[in-house]
Formats: structure tokens, C-alpha cells, sequence
């Protein structure tokens, strides 16, 4: 038989393998002054008894500690209490006698509220175990009897093993220390924590506390002066919010293998220690995400300032926020809150998220529309509901624009999305529409001569694109003035080309009118005056003569 593990066919030879062990583990305690989780001999015992534990129920982060405990707690209870011989305890024959297993499922302790039963599933599935149910009140049922003296006869007994247990440590040099400390400080308890660990675990508390304060503070920090500048070393601050995930666990350890803290206080300290590094890793999770994107935004191919680069920062937080959930989920479930529990938690955390964040859902989504379509780009003019102007940079929430005037105006993504933008700097040239007006007393060959100047200076113009060859014509009589049109477009939209070309073209129109005595139209002015030499406003009134006088 493996000399680690128990004999747990019956409820006898699991009760008889119990005992011995935790009989053993007294004697080792009382030997050495204290229990060494790396020694082969003690660990062979302390497997012993806790393979006779059902903690399949117990939440994960406490599980082997509180088996621990409920199992010397058990130990404790049968040494205060009257136990029957050995021969009248099941053991498999009589199991085979009554049926087989699935005949005898428990058994209890007469006169107590201890069970043993079988296990139906799970890795130790037909095993005889101290019941679930037991095991969970076991710290329960020794305080009802702790006050009850040891029993004198039947299987040896481990006295105080329970206070051996909670006081020990795991550490010879500690345990050096702690022999030469006065009684009430070895033995002595102050909410269920013995005397001499209160500093020891103050102090790591303390340093645990300000270590990870500065963590974060020094993450901050490096990560403001090195991010979009040194994209290596801006990865390599990964290691702080690391760092801060792991220090919970090593106070945990710490606190469980070298101060050998037990009971309630060790299951107060693991949990916040658990949660603590739960909360850490979600931060590792978006810190790591953010990196990997900014890697890939670092690419010479991608835009830092583009539509593309903050897609791939949104797609970098929508994943790190689903890797944030499972671990939140795992994390959750690890320290024994059930997973409906977290679902229902999660569903109703987003539910009020989205109730309370309507106005950056809807942000959100717009910046999402944008990015899909593109309509525009940093860098590039754009006209929107009366604001003209570069775009120079698109955020999560808003896009910023500066405007010809030089003024600069933020709009949000979801207003963006909805509305009709003009983009001027995706324009393939820049048209213009000329109209010229000449008198109305200007001869015909005149009016050709002035149609025939025009086409001759657009005839093969600069910017010219052969798609789009001017346009000249003779269009309109107005009352005041015959109209000529010209249109171009000048390639490619130059905007201050385009104005040199139009200023070079503008006189040579002008200076070929000059020599053909072609006259441009002026508008006519009309003047109103009083008759006398008294400026006065002009009284005018219509008469309607069908009404007669």
C-alpha cells in the first residue's frame, strides 16, 4: 500500500487511517516544534488525513486549508468523544454483506453529528470520506465540545492538537524564534489569531500595500514619458502591473507557509489576497492589450493619427475587455462565488453600464460607423454643417478639427455618423464657373471676339486633364448684359494653384478684352432724389386705377 495514502474502502479503515495520521502528526509536532510543508514525512502525513476530507464543496482558494482545519477539528471531536470498537464500525465485508456499495452509502458516528459517506462522483467516486455536510461545520461542532474533557481509553488521542495546529509555524527559524516568546504570545489569540503573528503580518501587510502603490506609480509614470515615443521600452512596463498581480500571492504565501496563519483570518487574508490579483490580472490583461496594439500601430504601414489605428485600438479594448470577463469569471469562481452568480452579476453590471452610458454607447458606435465607412481621413478638408476645415485627429469619442480660420472644433463621432460630410480633400480637381457680362450695346463680332479669347486662353490650359476640357460658351441675355460662361477644372487640386492660374488667367482675359475694345458690363445704379435741394427719403406709392380716384 502507497504509505501517503489512506484507506478509505470502509468507514472503518478510513476512521482507523485518520486517527493514526493525525495521531502522527501530534507526535511530530510535539517532536520538532513545527510542522515543515516541505519535509517528505510531514507532507506523507498530511496527505494522509486530508484523503480522508471531502472537500469537493469547499471554495478553490481555500480548499487544502480548510480541509485542514475541519480535519484536526475532527480529530479533536473524537478525542472527546466515546467511540465504539473497531468491530463495530462497517468495514467492506459488511459493506459486501449489506449489498454493496450502493446499499451503504453513510454511516454516523453514534452519538455525534459526524458522517461518514461515500462519494458518488468525482476523482475519489466510491471512497468512504468524512461528508461534505461534516466537514462544512466541523469548526462548528468542536466549538460545542471544546470544553469537554479528552477521553481515557479507546484509539489514542492527540491533546491540544488543535492549538499545536493554529500556533505552529511551518519554518524551523521561526519556530526557533517563537520557542523563546512567553506563553501568552505563542498560544494566546486575538480575533482567532495567535499573538506572535499579529506584527509579522501587519508589517508584510504594510509593505505589500506601499510595494504596490509604487507599482503603479512607477507604471504611470514610464508609461506616460514612453508611450507613441519608445515602443520597446513602452512594452517592457508590462513587468510593473505583473509585478503587482504577483505580490498579493507571495503575502498570501507568505502569510499561510512562514506565519502559518489558520482558521477565519487565514480565509479573510487569501480571499482579498485572490481578489486583489484577480482586479491586478484584469489590468495586466488591458495593459498587455494595449501594447500589442500600439506594436501594431508602430508598423510604418499604419497610420498612427488614421481611421485604421484606432480601429485597431477598439478592437484591442473590446478584446481585452472579454479576456477581463473571463478572468473575472475564472477569478470569481476560484474564490467560491458561484457562476450563476457572476452571469447574473455581469448581466445586470452591463445592463446598468448601458442604462447609464447611453450617450457613450451611442459614441462609441458612431466612432465604430466611421471607421467602416471612412469618409474621411486625418489630414484631409472636410465641410460639415457649416464648419470647413483639416481634419487632425479622430478619437474614440470625438474628431477633432481645425478650421480655416485656424479655430479648432471638437465633434462627436455619433453626430459625425448621422450627418452629410463634404469631403474636399478627396476632391479630384477644383472647379470654376465664370460668368463674364458684357453691354448690351456690344456688337455681335464683338461678342465672338470675346468668346473666342476665352477659348483661346483655356485652350490647353495649366492643370488641364484631358477628361475634362474647358467649356466656353454664350449663354444668356439679361436685361442688363449678355452672358458668357466659362468653365475648367484645374489638375490637380492645388488650392494655391489653382488661384495663381486663375490670377495669370484673369488678366490675360483682361488685357486681351483691353486690346479688342471689349468692355466689361458694370451694374446699374439708380438714384433717387427729392425735388427740392433738401435730401428727403422718395415718397412712392402704387395706385391701383381700376379703383379709380
Amino acid at each position: 500500500m502507497n504509505p501517503t495514502a489512506a484507506d478509505t474502502s470502509s468507514p472503518r479503515s478510513m476512521l482507523k487511517s485518520f486517527i493514526d495520521a493525525c495521531n502522527e502528526l501530534h507526535q511530530q509536532i510535539q517532536n520538532e516544534h513545527y510542522l515543515d510543508s516541505n519535509n517528505p514525512q510531514h507532507i506523507a502525513v498530511q496527505t494522509r488525513i486530508l484523503d480522508c476530507i471531502d472537500a469537493s464543496e469547499l471554495p478553490a482558494f481555500e480548499r487544502k486549508e480548510r480541509a485542514a482545519e475541519a480535519a484536526i477539528c475532527l480529530k479533536e471531536i473524537l478525542d472527546r468523544h466515546q467511540l465504539p470498537s473497531w468491530d463495530e464500525i462497517p468495514d467492506t465485508a459488511e459493506i459486501e454483506s449489506a449489498g454493496g456499495l450502493e446499499k451503504f452509502s453513510f454511516w454516523r458516528i453514534p452519538g455525534t453529528r459526524i458522517t461518514i459517506a461515500r462519494v458518488e462522483e468525482g476523482p475519489q467516486k466510491h471512497e468512504y470520506l468524512f461528508s461534505t455536510g461534516t466537514v462544512d461545520r466541523a469548526a462548528d461542532y468542536f466549538g460545542d465540545v471544546q470544553a469537554s474533557p479528552y477521553r481515557t481509553d479507546g484509539p489514542l488521542t492527540s491533546p491540544n492538537l488543535y492549538k499545536w495546529y493554529m500556533s505552529t509555524p511551518h519554518n524551523p527559524f521561526v519556530a526557533a524564534v517563537v520557542r523563546r516568546l512567553p506563553d501568552s504570545m505563542r498560544f494566546g489569540r486575538t480575533l482567532n489569531l495567535t499573538n506572535w503573528k499579529w506584527p509579522a503580518l501587519l508589517v508584510a501587510l504594510l509593505i505589500t500595500v506601499v510595494f504596490m502603490t509604487l507599482v503603479y506609480r512607477w507604471h504611470l509614470a514610464i508609461t506616460q514619458r514612453t508611450r507613441g515615443r519608445r515602443n520597446l521600452a513602452y512594452c517592457m512596463t508590462i513587468v510593473f502591473p505583473v509585478a503587482a498581480m504577483i505580490v498579493p500571492l507571495l503575502f498570501e504565501w507568505y502569510a499561510r507557509d512562514y506565519l502559518t496563519i489558520r482558521g477565519t483570518p487565514l480565509y479573510i487574508v487569501s480571499f482579498f489576497a485572490n481578489a486583489t490579483a484577480t482586479l491586478a490580472g484584469i489590468v495586466v490583461v488591458f495593459a498587455a492589450s494595449n501594447r500589442v496594439a500600439e506594436t501594431v500601430i508602430a508598423s510604418p504601414r499604419v497610420n498612427r493619427q488614421g481611421l485604421n489605428a484606432q480601429l485597431i485600438r477598439i478592437g484591442s479594448k473590446l478584446t481585452s475587455l472579454v479576456l477581463a470577463v473571463i478572468v473575472m469569471m475564472v477569478g470569481g469562481q476560484y474564490l467560491g462565488i458561484p457562476v450563476g452568480t457572476l452571469l447574473a452579476s455581469a448581466g445586470i453590471g452591463g445592463l446598468a453600464l448601458a442604462l447609464g452610458a447611453q450617450d457613450t454607447l451611442k459614441t462609441l458606435f458612431g466612432t465604430l460607423m466611421l471607421m467602416a465607412d471612412k469618409p474621411f481621413r486625418v489630414g484631409e478638408r472636410i465641410v460639415f454643417k457649416g464648419y470647413d476645415g483639416v481634419v487632425e485627429d479622430i478619437g474614440l469619442r470625438s474628431t477633432r478639427i481645425r478650421l480655416l480660420s485656424s479655430h479648432q472644433v471638437t465633434i462627436p463621432n455619433d453626430e459625425l455618423a448621422r450627418s452629410d460630410i463634404e469631403n474636399v480633400g478627396r476632391r479630384q480637381c477644383i472647379k470654376r464657373v465664370i460668368d463674364i457680362h458684357i453691354p448690351l450695346d456690344t456688337p455681335s463680332e464683338k461678342v465672338e471676339a470675346a468668346v473666342a479669347i476665352l477659348r483661346e486662353q483655356l485652350d490647353n490650359h495649366e492643370g488641364m486633364n484631358p477628361d475634362y476640357p474647358p467649356r466656353v460658351y454664350f449663354v444668356d441675355f439679361l436685361p442688363t448684359a449678355f452672358t458668357i460662361r466659362a468653365i475648367y477644372w484645374y489638375h490637380p487640386p492645388n488650392y494655391w494653384d489653382y488661384l495663381a492660374f486663375g490670377e495669370t488667367f484673369n488678366l490675360a482675359v483682361f488685357h486681351a478684352f483691353e486690346d479688342q475694345g471689349i468692355s466689361f458690363s458694370l451694374p446699374n445704379r439708380i438714384t433717387h432724389t427729392s425735388l427740392n435741394s433738401e435730401q428727403a427719403p422718395l415718397d412712392v406709392r402704387m395706385v391701383d386705377n381700376s379703383r379709380g380716384s
